[in-house]
């Protein structure tokens, strides 16, 4: 029977060699953080400040794009922190917030998904009853439910795990996520079902939403005309994109908690950099350069910027 810790700290032990390269990761970890937030906040003002842009398809990309502010500012402060920390620890309570934050917001972005499929399927196939079903009320009621929705679902995992001890201290990964619950001295059934439940309604069912919206969509536009076909591939490619990149990002996570003991700590930095460096920075460059309207706006953006 293992053996009951009052464990206060968790030891970060997915930093591998971090105190040759202390400095220099810490810089490029700073500068990737700092185009993150720029990036995506660049696009998100213009959709604010630009009436033609004030339409559903261009809120839920701002909302999307918030959402990786939000995921990134969750984890890049305090990776920033351990690097120039001679150990690299993080307690408790911060630990379990960070891994709820993580998953609502990953869970989010599945739901902002579905609500963009959604929205692309009642434009391209349903366009004359497009603005009696999206409108203002939709779509702000859409948002609110994808971040609170997952954020209560979420929360109530720790609910079920509120009690239970710790018998570890140290994972392997450089942030908090499920793998915390391998540092429980006892896993309970009722939370491996509700972990299960979870995973069902917030990422299987908005996949499976996603797919069968994508596919009436791309059944609608083989039988219409060119303007439709044009249109659909114009609006959907990008949204397409952002879901397969965001899928493979998802499918690490998963990999790299399934499979941590059988990995080498390099090989674990590497997958979970995956996870949290690239998609941030995709989503903006795929919807700045290219839905059309935002790109027009960017181009203005830039060339006030270079006549000052």
């Amino acid at each position: 029977m293992n053996e009951v810790m009052n464990v206060t700290s968790v030891l970060l032990g997915g930093f591998v060699e971090v105190e040759k390269y202390r400095y220099v990761c810490f810089l490029i970890m700073l500068a990737v953080y700092i185009l993150i937030i720029c990036c995506n906040s660049i696009v998100v003002y213009l959709i604010v400040i630009h009436r033609n842009l004030h339409e559903p398809m261009y809120i839920f990309i701002a909302a999307l794009l918030i959402n990786s502010i939000l995921f990134s500012t969750n984890i890049y402060p305090k990776l920033l922190v351990d690097f120039l920390s001679e150990k690299q620890t993080i307690v408790h309570p911060a630990c379990i917030f960070q891994a709820v934050t993580y998953y609502v917001l990953t869970y989010s972005e599945f739901l902002l998904l579905s609500a963009m499929a959604y929205d692309r399927y009642i434009s391209i196939c349903k366009p004359l009853q497009y603005a009696a079903i999206m409108r203002k009320t939709t779509v702000t009621v859409t948002l609110v439910t994808a971040w609170f929705v997952p954020a209560c679902e979420v929360t109530g995992a720790i609910a079920l795990n509120f009690d239970l001890n710790f018998c570890g201290f140290t994972l392997k990964g450089f942030f908090c996520n499920n793998s915390i619950y391998k540092l429980m001295c006892v896993r309970t059934e009722a939370l491996s079902i509700y972990g299960a439940v979870i995973l069902l309604n917030l990422g299987l069912l908005p996949m499976l939403f996603i797919i069968f919206s994508y596919s009436q969509i791309l059944m609608i536009s083989f039988q219409s005309c060119k303007e439709v076909r044009t249109k659909a591939a114009r609006t959907c490619l990008p949204h397409l994109i952002v879901l397969i990149n965001f899928s493979i990002s998802v499918t690490f996570d998963v990999i790299i908690v399934r499979l941590e003991s059988d990995i080498s700590r390099t090989a674990h930095l590497i997958m979970t950099l995956q996870v949290i460096l690239y998609h941030p920075l995709f989503n903006p460059l795929m919807y700045g350069l290219k839905m059309k309207d935002i790109y027009k706006h960017l181009q203005s953006l830039f060339c006030q910027v270079e006549s000052h």
